[in-house]
């Protein structure tokens, strides 16, 4: 069994200079799992450096179904990772350090002043649609998004852009409101994404719907989504860049984590995600199979609705906190994997703070919050989680008897993805599981969408935390120009949100995958998505059942 070594990264203040770039530089990808590794004998390290080769249908078995092919629909990372193939983003981020790099649709870009920025385009690109990208088409994805009547759950990543404007055929200029630095990391965010203008109209027409179809540039291509079943997509054979080695991907939605193993041992699958931390010695177990674990961006968090009592006391939710014990969690339900959560963003994300004075498991002094807060007798509450997650059925579980220990009764409830994902958003809840992926590697988008109350409900703030401290300081930091004071205004939000504690913020878990050894070049990155621009699947490996 081959092993994968976790990819190296860098701490926040490293990243810093990434994020407010004018122009771009082009650094080259270096895949660690597959370079300066011991291998088993000469034939294997040959078959990992020879040449790739071409054809072949990736089969991966994805935990959760898709919602929306639609850049501008779902906010999710299931819809993300077939999007991402299928549709192409101005500018991208490195894997490993996060710099922003012209590997996109983009050929160059610059900030021309505080508040204006122009992007060359590559000339030569045409949509799946056979009609050649222009700038009228950036125009009409990013005016389509910020469009109030499209109620895109993304709007927030771009309601900065004042103006939108077709300079020639080749060249976009955005103008934000304010200076806004982190604006490039927000255009290679999976909801910039360029659709075909032809294929917006067609859709405002009924002629095309967008939430089941995909008209990219994207090295792949929409082929069929059988719901519930399996979603594939084909190659692009068209592609203005280099092409795929892969034929086609299709992600079979089965959401039982031993079926996904299982159909990873028995050659039915090359690739098997979201692997749960209880069943990963299975996975290391299997003769042609490798478990490839990689840090993320992803925060899980217990939150509170902060506007119904006894949640809309700062004690009550202090005291909740201080009865948990993250490191307890980490080690008894993520088995080892990730690390505690102690504030909204970790090391992997601009801005973070490592000096943060968090509260702390202190179930006395978590007795007495209660006490000064009149509930001295605890209370009754409801906790949700959403089906099919093992990880947060056993968190639930967890929290559960260590809120028992301070006279706090909980009830779990399980509820189904979809009906979770509105209720919440509603308001609904007392108290719920959840995870934020700061997919932009900034602390904007890890915090502004969680905290800022212009966010109620579905763009990320279901906690309805409300701060008038936290919102100004959150308007400053986003249009602050300055590296160095954006990390100081930062450091002062992750310690009033830590002190406020809006939500418990649990773990930051890794990404776990099994991936069978017949596939070479399988990258999964921080936020959830896969890069299978080199990916190949060796013959001599690739068996039958797949």
């Amino acid at each position: 069994m081959k092993r994968y070594k976790r990819s190296g990264y860098l701490t926040g203040a490293a990243l810093a200079t990434a994020f407010l770039l004018a122009a771009c530089t082009d650094d080259s990808e270096v895949d660690e799992g597959e370079n300066g590794e011991e291998t088993e004998n000469g034939e294997e390290e040959e078959e990992a450096t020879g040449e790739p080769q071409e054809g072949g249908d990736l089969s991966i078995a994805i935990q959760g179904e898709p919602v929306s092919m639609d850049p501008h629909g779902s906010n999710d990372v299931p819809s993300a990772k077939a999007r991402s193939l299928m549709y192409e983003t101005l500018v991208t981020q490195d894997p490993e350090n996060f710099d922003l790099e012209t590997e996109g649709l983009a050929e160059s870009y610059e900030q021309t002043d505080d508040n204006t920025w122009v992007f060359e385009l590559h000339e030569g690109v045409t949509f799946h649609n056979g009609e050649e990208l222009t700038a009228d088409d950036v125009v009409a994805t990013f005016e389509r998004v910020l469009d109030e009547e499209m109620a895109s759950e993304a709007a927030f990543l771009f309601e900065m852009i004042e103006n939108i404007e077709a300079i020639d055929d080749y060249t976009v200029e955005f103008t934000t409101e304010f200076p806004f630095a982190p604006l490039p990391s927000h255009l290679a965010h999976d909801a910039a994404g360029i659709i075909s203008e032809t294929a917006i109209e067609e859709d405002e027409a009924g002629e095309l719907n967008l939430d089941i179809e995909a008209v990219g540039t994207g090295a792949f291509e929409f082929e069929e989504w059988e719901e519930g079943s399996s979603l594939t997509v084909s190659k692009n054979d068209d592609y203005w860049g280099e092409e795929a080695n892969l034929d086609s991907v299709t992600y079979e939605i089965v959401g039982e984590d031993l079926t996904r193993i299982g159909m990873l041992e028995n050659n039915e699958t090359h690739v098997a995600d979201e692997i749960e931390p209880t069943l990963t010695d299975q996975v290391e177990g299997l003769e042609d199979a490798t478990l490839l674990n990689e840090p993320s961006l992803n925060m899980s968090y217990i939150s509170f609705n902060t506007q119904e009592e006894p949640f809309d006391d700062p004690l009550v939710r202090q005291a909740i906190t201080m009865a948990v014990d993250n490191e307890v969690l980490v080690e008894g339900v993520y088995e080892g994997y990730g690390e505690p959560a102690y504030g909204p963003i970790n090391e992997l994300v601009f801005g973070y703070d490592d000096s943060l004075d968090d509260l702390g498991y202190d179930p006395d002094e978590a007795e007495a919050l209660l006490a000064e807060a009149g509930y001295e007798d605890g209370f009754e509450t409801t906790l949700w989680m959403n089906d099919e997650s093992a990880v947060r059925e056993q968190t639930a579980e967890l929290v559960q008897d260590q809120l028992s220990d301070i006279g706090i009764d909980v009830s779990i409830e399980n509820v189904e993805w979809g009906a979770y994902l509105d209720q919440t958003a509603e308001g609904e809840h007392e108290m719920f599981i959840l995870g934020w992926n700061t997919v932009t590697a900034d602390a904007d988008y890890g915090m502004y969408s969680l905290f800022h109350s212009d966010n109620f409900g579905a763009p990320g703030n279901r906690a309805f935390y409300e701060n008038e401290e936290v919102d100004e300081l959150l308007d400053e930091a986003r249009q602050e120009t300055d590296e160095q004071t954006r990390e100081e205004l930062y450091a002062e939000l992750q310690q009033i949100l830590v002190d406020d504690a809006p939500m418990i913020y649990t773990v930051f878990d890794d990404h776990r995958v099994g991936v069978s050894d017949s596939v070479e070049n399988f990258v999964q990155l921080p936020d959830g998505r896969f890069d299978l621009a080199d990916t190949y699947i060796t013959e001599e490996t690739e068996g039958d059942g797949y």
